[in-house]
């Protein structure tokens, strides 16, 4: 058990972690970098304390001093938000060293998902769908490579082991191509990851991307809530996520899904965690599973009215779930925008000084922002300041919704990605629904043609 959360992230990830706290009572501590020392969050939690320069590796991956600084407040947990040292096993098993608690799941299951190789193999033992591809180590003969790329079937793509964020992976269309392909993914492998491992499997040619929340205690109790279509990317990064996914036959939805809190019960698993999935011509293929809270997250609690980061919290302090399978309903349809400070052209980032903030508001409108007029967004960071989003009673609902909440919506001083989601938002291949991961890319493409 605890009382006091020390926040190990930033933006409005933290501000979302500290009114979780709020809600049970729990007492926060922010730790920030000189950059971020006039956001809101900072002045409104029980305690502050400054970790470091702007630089991430001098401050919110400063695996020590985030330590120090529980120690200093007396922190009995950490809870590390998204990206930065959220995935992190090392940082996990030193948390867990002093004797404070990680608001995730264990360092071992972090471990074993983090590898991708070793994900895909667990979770062919507890029977979830993979994509075609061998789930271990590739020989070092070429030639017995190119042997599974052909038992696989062209085009395969080679992934770093320990990659991610769209990181570390090549489309290979033929045989003369994979050499080279191999040989440049391992180096940007082991530059990237401090892993050189790679593997290949079968690429997909129009599958969707398909998210299966999952949540779980220390008890052996594991539900999922529900899906989500996270297919509108652009170079791997998602830009739109919707809950549900759509136009999936749901016996087979709750067929995957239950595979999935079954997976978490087999590995141990506890607390939070998203199965991500290639979905194509009715069938689904497991990529990878983040051992975190994800971006996303609030489209799925606005279908199922569960605050999954309080939830997140209580199986941290040991508590049973107070949730079964049953009790989790699906209600209407929820969309989020993505909201970053970059241009809606060229996609350079857009830092500075925002003067003018106007949210749009309204029956089914959300917005999770830690920003407001005469905030500086900072150069040194993902370039995130907002998640807007919607629930309708049906998708067409939450489509209308959108783009009256996208027309309110006005942020001045610097340049947002805002333009771009009331465009998107007209587009009507992905009104339509369903649309494949490359079809943001084309349309993209498309509209820098004309």
């Amino acid at each position: 058990m605890f009382d006091t959360v020390l926040i190990a992230n930033r933006g409005e990830i933290a501000l979302r972690i500290q009114r979780a706290c709020r809600g049970l009572g729990l007492r926060t501590v922010v730790v920030y970098s000189e950059a971020d020392r006039e956001a809101s969050y900072v002045a409104q939690a029980d305690q502050a304390l400054c970790i470091g320069p702007a630089a991430p590796g001098h401050s919110y991956l400063n695996q020590s001093a985030i330590l120090f600084a529980a120690e200093v407040s007396g922190a009995q947990a950490i809870h590390p938000g998204y990206g930065f040292l959220s995935e992190n096993a090392g940082f996990a098993e030193r948390v867990e060293r002093a004797g404070r608690t990680f608001i995730g799941p264990s360092a071992a299951c972090i471990r074993t998902m983090g590898d991708k190789v070793a994900a895909k193999r667990a979770m062919r033992r507890a029977g979830v769908p993979c994509v075609p591809g061998p789930d271990g180590s590739l020989p070092e003969d070429p030639a017995e490579i190119l042997g599974l790329a052909r038992e696989i079937g062209f085009p395969v793509i080679v992934k770093a082991a320990g990659g991610g964020g769209g990181r570390g992976m090549r489309v290979v269309h033929d045989e003369a191509a994979l050499p080279e392909a191999m040989s440049l993914t391992r180096e940007e492998a082991r530059r990237a990851f401090g892993n050189p491992e790679v593997y290949i499997e079968k690429f997909l040619l129009h599958p969707r991307h398909v998210e299966i929340q999952v949540l779980a205690d220390s008890h052996g109790h594991a539900i999922w809530l529900g899906s989500r279509d996270c297919s509108l990317q652009r170079r791997h990064q998602k830009v739109i996520e919707e809950a549900p996914a759509i136009g999936i036959d749901e016996a087979l939805l709750a067929e995957v899904g239950e595979r999935c809190a079954a997976a978490c019960r087999q590995i141990g698993y506890c607390g939070v965690g998203t199965f991500e999935f290639l979905y194509e011509q009715g069938a689904f293929y497991f990529i990878e599973m983040n051992t975190r809270l994800q971006v996303e997250h609030p489209v799925t609690e606005m279908t199922t009215g569960i605050d999954i980061v309080q939830q997140q919290l209580r199986v941290a302090r040991g508590e049973r779930l107070a949730l079964t399978q049953a009790d989790v309903r699906c209600e209407g349809h929820a969309i989020e925008c993505r909201i970053n400070a970059e241009n809606p052209d060229t996609f350079a980032p857009s830092p500075g000084r925002i003067s003018g903030w106007q949210l749009p508001g309204g029956f089914g409108v959300r917005v999770d922002s830690h920003a407001s007029a005469g905030y500086r967004v900072p150069p040194y960071y993902d370039s995130m300041i907002a998640k807007l989003i919607v629930q309708g009673r049906t998708r067409e609902d939450a489509l209308d919704r959108m783009r009256l909440a996208l027309a309110e919506m006005r942020v001045e001083g610097i340049s947002t990605n805002v333009p771009l989601h009331r465009e998107i938002l007209r587009d009507a291949g992905f009104a339509a629904g369903g649309v494949d991961i490359h079809h943001l890319e084309r349309w993209l493409q498309q509209r820098s043609d004309s």
